[in-house]
């Protein structure tokens, strides 16, 4: 939650209960003097002078570019080394001034520069064609600067920059794990810890997906579905994230309440890839062998783990439902027989059971990503079953309507079990 929205709800709060006696005046007076001051955001000026910055290195840029043929090799050196010492000064100068968003930009250009030059200089004087190592080099140049500066668009680039290099190492190299890129993540994911920044964690959150994504449609996995490998990867980023959080540290608290998120959005995801691409709505593999790799397969028994571990910690009943969800997703993959005609009656019944898992979990820990990662995921799942290639359409429909009773006798038995004021 922002924080500015946060003191205005909360500012909000105090004033309706004080004036209905809730709380005496002194105890809102107290309350308003031990929190902090709220940071500035990003007002008009601010907007209007970070258009105006980037204006300028666009048309600095542009200029560069036109007259590039003509400049000497040295001087366009020269030029790439006085734009990034010029972007590190007034990203200094912003940071003593309190323009904590101007610095980042600063900060931000000056990696970008960096990238260009190492693409500039590679091209002048012809050094090898390895690009994904110059992304490489561009993505710890980066972080250099991210590590140094603290700037949240500088973790960024290199992230990126990180992402297309391993993307590429993966395609050069299908047969062989691309698991240098996992030191990297953990070195953004410490930074990101340290730093106790949602915006980071979301950045780390979301660069590992495209390392998951890229090895699971290596060219080396003939018959394993990606989907299924995915599910692993789903599984562990769910788990793990929750047992971070576990720990109770506010820092630990927020990178895995993050990394927990993109995990049970990933899961949704992963169950509604299983229905669609496994069930040749989508073909990605001509075999129909469904093995995984003894890695992936370890990395969601990890995840289940992980999980049941944080709600051992945690005592919250919603975390025992979410490795229950992570297990039914990873159960559906072996018991799916794509080697036969026959429709995966127990396979859809896993996803649909696990996307349900996921809804009531994220009811009880009242964390509403989980509960809407559990309605997309089953209606992703019933639109999968629904316009699946294989089998009638007739059994089906006998199977969702089957589903469905099944669903309503047993919410009917809950709520006579549950108390009403529970319900």
């Amino acid at each position: 939650m922002f924080d500015k929205t946060y003191r205005q709800r909360l500012e909000a709060d105090l004033t309706q209960w004080e004036a209905d006696g809730v709380i005496a005046p002194m105890a809102a007076a107290s309350i308003r003097n031990v929190l902090p001051p709220v940071s500035p955001g990003i007002n008009i000026a601010v907007v209007v002078g970070i258009v105006g910055g980037l204006l300028i290195a666009a048309a600095f840029l542009a200029f560069v570019a036109a007259h590039w043929t003509e400049i000497a090799r040295l001087l366009r050196f020269a030029i790439l080394l006085a734009g990034m010492i010029v972007a590190g000064g007034l990203g200094a100068w912003f940071a003593t001034s309190g323009r904590a968003v101007l610095a980042d930009l600063c900060a931000s250009i000056g990696a970008i520069i960096f990238g260009a030059g190492i693409a500039l200089v590679g091209q002048m004087y012809h050094l090898g064609d390895d690009f994904a190592g110059g992304m490489l080099l561009w993505s710890i140049g980066a972080f250099a600067a991210a590590l140094l500066t603290g700037s949240r668009g500088a973790l960024a680039i290199g992230l990126v920059a990180a992402c297309i290099w391993t993307c590429m190492r993966s395609y050069d190299a299908p047969d062989h794990l691309h698991l240098p890129f996992v030191a990297v993540w953990l070195i953004a994911a410490a930074l990101a810890l340290a730093w106790n920044s949602r915006i980071a964690a979301h950045l780390v959150a979301v660069a590992v997906l495209p390392w998951w994504i890229a090895t699971s449609l290596r060219f080396e996995l003939d018959g394993a579905q990606p989907s299924f490998v995915l599910a692993n990867g789903a599984a562990l980023l769910f788990g793990a994230g929750l047992a971070i959080a576990a720990t109770r540290s506010p820092r630990a608290v927020l990178l895995g309440s993050v990394l927990s998120i993109y995990g049970a959005l990933s899961l949704a995801i992963v169950a509604f890839l299983e229905v669609t691409t496994v069930d040749d709505i989508i073909r990605f593999r001509t075999s129909t062998v469904s093995a995984q790799p003894l890695w992936a397969v370890l990395c969601g028994a990890a995840g289940v783990i992980l999980a049941l571990a944080s709600a051992a910690i945690t005592r919250r009943a919603g975390e025992i439902l979410a490795a229950c969800s992570i297990g039914l997703v990873l159960v559906a993959a072996p018991i799916w027989p794509v080697s036969t005609a026959e429709e995966p009656w127990f396979a859809y019944a896993a996803l649909l059971s696990a996307m349900l898992c996921l809804v009531v979990s994220g009811m009880l820990d009242d964390v509403r990503p989980r509960i809407i990662a559990g309605w997309l995921g089953i209606a992703g799942v019933i639109a999968g079953i629904t316009w699946a290639v294989k089998g009638s359409l007739l059994r089906r429909s006998a199977f969702l309507a089957a589903a469905g009773l099944i669903a309503v006798v047993f919410a009917t038995a809950l709520n006579r079990a549950l108390p009403r004021a529970g319900r």
